[in-house]
């Protein structure tokens, strides 16, 4: 799966403060993401991190619309 730095990730289970949109801080073997409700720093391994995601937002995609 293809997540760069900068995208916006929704996930199939909310966070505990209910925002469902995380923003990549950083990717690698792990990802390094920010709840975009609370803005708490979570970094989760690859694997687990790929299989929670519902939806890629790209930057390209907003600001081509």
């Amino acid at each position: 799966m293809d997540v760069r730095v900068g995208d916006v990730l929704r996930m199939k289970k909310p966070h505990p403060c209910g925002s469902m949109e995380f923003t990549v801080l950083r990717s690698g073997m792990d990802f390094k993401i920010r709840c975009n409700g609370c803005g708490r720093e979570v970094m989760v391994p690859r694997l687990k991190g790929e299989k929670n995601i519902k939806k890629i937002i790209r930057k390209e995609e907003e600001d081509t619309l």
